[in-house]
Protein backbone atom coordinates (compact mmCIF):
# COMPACT_ATOMS: atom_id res chain seq x y z
CA UNK A 1 0.00 0.00 0.00
CA UNK A 2 1.32 3.46 -0.95
CA UNK A 3 1.90 5.99 1.79
CA UNK A 4 0.20 9.38 1.54
CA UNK A 5 3.04 11.21 -0.17
CA UNK A 6 3.45 8.48 -2.80
CA UNK A 7 -0.27 8.68 -3.51
CA UNK A 8 -0.04 12.46 -3.75
CA UNK A 9 2.84 12.17 -6.24
CA UNK A 10 0.81 9.79 -8.40
CA UNK A 11 -2.15 12.19 -8.37
CA UNK A 12 0.17 15.08 -9.15
CA UNK A 13 1.65 13.30 -12.17
CA UNK A 14 -1.84 12.58 -13.55
CA UNK A 15 -2.81 16.23 -13.07
CA UNK A 16 0.39 17.43 -14.74
CA UNK A 17 -0.36 15.31 -17.79
CA UNK A 18 -3.86 16.78 -17.96
CA UNK A 19 -2.49 20.32 -17.77
CA UNK A 20 -0.28 19.69 -20.79
CA UNK A 21 -2.92 18.24 -23.11
CA UNK A 22 -3.45 19.96 -26.44
CA UNK A 23 -6.82 21.52 -27.31
CA UNK A 24 -9.26 19.00 -28.79
CA UNK A 25 -12.59 19.05 -30.61
CA UNK A 26 -14.51 19.59 -27.36
CA UNK A 27 -12.44 22.70 -26.61
CA UNK A 28 -13.22 24.14 -30.05
CA UNK A 29 -16.94 23.45 -29.62
CA UNK A 30 -16.87 25.00 -26.14
CA UNK A 31 -15.21 28.10 -27.53
CA UNK A 32 -17.95 28.49 -30.13
CA UNK A 33 -20.65 28.13 -27.48
CA UNK A 34 -18.87 30.64 -25.28
CA UNK A 35 -18.68 33.12 -28.14
CA UNK A 36 -22.44 32.85 -28.61
CA UNK A 37 -23.05 33.47 -24.92
CA UNK A 38 -20.75 36.48 -25.00
CA UNK A 39 -22.71 37.99 -27.85
CA UNK A 40 -25.95 37.62 -25.85
CA UNK A 41 -24.61 39.59 -22.91
CA UNK A 42 -24.85 43.41 -23.06
CA UNK A 43 -21.69 45.42 -23.54
CA UNK A 44 -22.26 47.16 -20.21
CA UNK A 45 -22.02 43.79 -18.48
CA UNK A 46 -18.71 43.07 -20.20
CA UNK A 47 -17.46 46.48 -19.06
CA UNK A 48 -18.37 45.71 -15.44
CA UNK A 49 -16.60 42.36 -15.62
CA UNK A 50 -13.49 43.95 -17.13
CA UNK A 51 -13.37 46.59 -14.39
CA UNK A 52 -13.90 43.94 -11.71
CA UNK A 53 -10.98 41.86 -12.93
CA UNK A 54 -8.72 44.90 -13.18
CA UNK A 55 -9.50 45.88 -9.60
CA UNK A 56 -9.09 42.30 -8.43
CA UNK A 57 -5.58 41.96 -9.87
CA UNK A 58 -4.55 45.30 -8.43
CA UNK A 59 -6.02 44.46 -5.02
CA UNK A 60 -4.28 41.09 -4.84
CA UNK A 61 -0.86 42.50 -5.71
CA UNK A 62 -1.00 45.73 -3.73
CA UNK A 63 -3.87 45.74 -1.25
CA UNK A 64 -4.50 44.41 2.22
CA UNK A 65 -8.06 43.30 1.46
CA UNK A 66 -7.21 39.61 1.32
CA UNK A 67 -5.83 38.15 4.50
CA UNK A 68 -4.93 34.57 5.16
CA UNK A 69 -5.03 32.08 7.97
CA UNK A 70 -1.94 31.30 10.02
CA UNK A 71 0.78 29.58 7.99
CA UNK A 72 1.21 25.90 8.76
CA UNK A 73 4.82 24.95 9.33
CA UNK A 74 6.49 21.65 10.13
CA UNK A 75 3.41 19.50 9.58
CA UNK A 76 2.96 16.44 7.32
CA UNK A 77 1.48 16.81 3.84
CA UNK A 78 -1.56 14.75 4.81
CA UNK A 79 -2.39 17.17 7.64
CA UNK A 80 -2.06 20.12 5.27
CA UNK A 81 -4.37 18.55 2.74
CA UNK A 82 -6.96 17.58 5.34
CA UNK A 83 -7.03 21.25 6.28
CA UNK A 84 -7.25 22.23 2.61
CA UNK A 85 -10.22 19.92 2.04
CA UNK A 86 -12.10 21.58 4.88
CA UNK A 87 -11.55 24.95 3.24
CA UNK A 88 -12.61 23.66 -0.17
CA UNK A 89 -15.87 22.39 1.32
CA UNK A 90 -16.53 25.65 3.16
CA UNK A 91 -15.91 27.92 0.18
CA UNK A 92 -17.71 25.58 -2.23
CA UNK A 93 -20.85 25.54 -0.10
CA UNK A 94 -20.74 29.32 0.22
CA UNK A 95 -20.29 29.72 -3.53
CA UNK A 96 -23.18 27.37 -4.37
CA UNK A 97 -25.63 29.14 -2.06
CA UNK A 98 -24.61 32.56 -3.26
CA UNK A 99 -24.60 31.56 -6.94
CA UNK A 100 -28.12 30.13 -6.87
CA UNK A 101 -29.57 33.28 -5.30
CA UNK A 102 -27.85 35.78 -7.54
CA UNK A 103 -28.18 33.63 -10.67
CA UNK A 104 -31.97 33.61 -10.33
CA UNK A 105 -31.99 37.37 -10.80
CA UNK A 106 -30.53 37.41 -14.30
CA UNK A 107 -28.02 39.98 -15.47
CA UNK A 108 -28.18 42.49 -12.61
CA UNK A 109 -27.79 40.02 -9.75
CA UNK A 110 -25.49 37.88 -11.89
CA UNK A 111 -23.17 40.84 -12.16
CA UNK A 112 -23.34 41.17 -8.40
CA UNK A 113 -22.30 37.53 -8.11
CA UNK A 114 -19.24 37.95 -10.33
CA UNK A 115 -17.12 40.01 -7.89
CA UNK A 116 -18.53 38.06 -4.92
CA UNK A 117 -17.39 34.77 -6.39
CA UNK A 118 -14.02 36.23 -7.33
CA UNK A 119 -13.65 37.26 -3.71
CA UNK A 120 -14.48 33.75 -2.47
CA UNK A 121 -12.03 32.17 -4.89
CA UNK A 122 -9.23 34.50 -3.94
CA UNK A 123 -9.83 34.15 -0.22
CA UNK A 124 -9.67 30.40 -0.70
CA UNK A 125 -6.36 30.66 -2.56
CA UNK A 126 -4.85 32.85 0.15
CA UNK A 127 -5.92 30.24 2.70
CA UNK A 128 -4.48 27.47 0.52
CA UNK A 129 -1.10 29.23 0.34
CA UNK A 130 -1.00 29.43 4.13
CA UNK A 131 -2.03 25.77 4.48
CA UNK A 132 1.01 24.82 2.40
CA UNK A 133 3.28 27.15 4.36
CA UNK A 134 3.82 30.00 1.88
CA UNK A 135 3.87 33.62 3.03
CA UNK A 136 1.37 35.73 1.07
CA UNK A 137 2.92 38.93 2.43
CA UNK A 138 5.43 38.40 -0.37
CA UNK A 139 3.88 39.80 -3.56
CA UNK A 140 5.54 37.01 -5.56
CA UNK A 141 3.43 34.50 -3.64
CA UNK A 142 0.38 36.63 -4.43
CA UNK A 143 1.36 36.52 -8.08
CA UNK A 144 1.59 32.73 -7.83
CA UNK A 145 -2.00 32.77 -6.57
CA UNK A 146 -3.07 34.72 -9.65
CA UNK A 147 -1.34 32.21 -11.91
CA UNK A 148 -3.15 29.33 -10.17
CA UNK A 149 -6.35 31.23 -10.81
CA UNK A 150 -5.50 31.66 -14.48
CA UNK A 151 -4.39 28.05 -14.81
CA UNK A 152 -7.79 26.90 -13.56
CA UNK A 153 -10.07 29.12 -15.61
CA UNK A 154 -8.37 29.52 -18.98
CA UNK A 155 -8.55 27.86 -22.37
CA UNK A 156 -6.53 24.69 -22.78
CA UNK A 157 -4.00 26.53 -24.97
CA UNK A 158 -3.48 29.23 -22.36
CA UNK A 159 -3.50 26.61 -19.61
CA UNK A 160 -0.48 24.87 -21.14
CA UNK A 161 1.42 28.16 -21.24
CA UNK A 162 0.54 28.98 -17.63
CA UNK A 163 1.39 25.48 -16.46
CA UNK A 164 4.88 25.74 -17.97
CA UNK A 165 5.41 28.98 -16.09
CA UNK A 166 4.47 27.60 -12.68
CA UNK A 167 6.31 24.34 -13.40
CA UNK A 168 9.46 26.48 -13.66
CA UNK A 169 8.42 28.91 -10.95
CA UNK A 170 11.77 28.83 -9.16
CA UNK A 171 13.49 30.08 -12.32
CA UNK A 172 10.73 32.51 -13.28
CA UNK A 173 10.55 34.14 -9.86
CA UNK A 174 14.26 34.93 -9.91
CA UNK A 175 13.64 37.29 -12.81
CA UNK A 176 10.82 39.19 -11.10
CA UNK A 177 11.45 42.63 -9.63
CA UNK A 178 11.62 42.86 -5.87
CA UNK A 179 8.86 45.48 -5.65
CA UNK A 180 5.33 44.84 -6.94
CA UNK A 181 5.22 48.37 -8.36
CA UNK A 182 7.96 47.39 -10.81
CA UNK A 183 6.06 44.35 -12.09
CA UNK A 184 4.14 44.91 -15.35
CA UNK A 185 0.80 44.20 -13.69
CA UNK A 186 -1.23 46.32 -16.14
CA UNK A 187 -0.39 44.03 -19.06
CA UNK A 188 -1.00 41.06 -16.80
CA UNK A 189 -4.50 42.21 -15.86
CA UNK A 190 -5.43 42.93 -19.48
CA UNK A 191 -4.50 39.37 -20.35
CA UNK A 192 -6.66 38.12 -17.49
CA UNK A 193 -9.89 39.46 -18.94
CA UNK A 194 -9.46 37.37 -22.07
CA UNK A 195 -9.04 34.06 -20.32
CA UNK A 196 -10.69 33.68 -16.93
CA UNK A 197 -14.18 32.97 -15.68
CA UNK A 198 -15.81 32.72 -19.09
CA UNK A 199 -18.05 29.89 -17.89
CA UNK A 200 -19.64 32.28 -15.42
CA UNK A 201 -21.07 34.35 -18.28
CA UNK A 202 -23.97 31.90 -18.68
CA UNK A 203 -25.12 32.82 -15.19
CA UNK A 204 -26.08 36.26 -16.48
CA UNK A 205 -28.73 34.83 -18.82
CA UNK A 206 -32.40 34.97 -17.73
CA UNK A 207 -34.32 31.81 -16.67
CA UNK A 208 -31.33 29.43 -16.63
CA UNK A 209 -29.24 31.69 -14.42
CA UNK A 210 -30.12 30.12 -11.06
CA UNK A 211 -29.29 26.58 -12.12
CA UNK A 212 -26.17 27.68 -13.95
CA UNK A 213 -25.11 29.80 -10.98
CA UNK A 214 -25.29 26.99 -8.44
CA UNK A 215 -23.81 24.31 -10.71
CA UNK A 216 -21.08 26.57 -12.12
CA UNK A 217 -20.01 27.76 -8.68
CA UNK A 218 -19.83 24.17 -7.38
CA UNK A 219 -17.79 23.04 -10.37
CA UNK A 220 -15.51 26.08 -10.42
CA UNK A 221 -14.63 25.81 -6.73
CA UNK A 222 -13.83 22.10 -7.16
CA UNK A 223 -11.59 22.92 -10.12
CA UNK A 224 -9.86 25.64 -8.16
CA UNK A 225 -9.34 23.33 -5.20
CA UNK A 226 -7.73 20.67 -7.39
CA UNK A 227 -5.50 23.22 -9.12
CA UNK A 228 -4.36 24.80 -5.85
CA UNK A 229 -3.60 21.42 -4.28
CA UNK A 230 -1.45 20.26 -7.16
CA UNK A 231 0.19 23.63 -7.84
CA UNK A 232 1.48 23.68 -4.27
CA UNK A 233 2.34 19.97 -4.33
CA UNK A 234 4.68 20.81 -7.23
CA UNK A 235 6.65 23.04 -4.88
CA UNK A 236 6.71 20.69 -1.90
CA UNK A 237 7.15 17.21 -3.36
Amino acid sequence: MMNYEDQARAELQAWQQKMQQDPGLFDKLSKRAQDRINRMIPEKAHAVITTTIQKMVEAVLFGAKYTSARMLTDVPLQFRENQLQERISFYRNSAVAEGAVTGAGGILLGLADFPLLLGLKLKFLFDAASVYGFDVKDYKERLYILYIFQLTFSSRKKRKETYKLIENWHTYVQGLPEKPEDFDWRSFQQEYRDYIDLAKMAQLLPVIGAAVGAIANYKLMNQLGEAAKNAYRMRLL
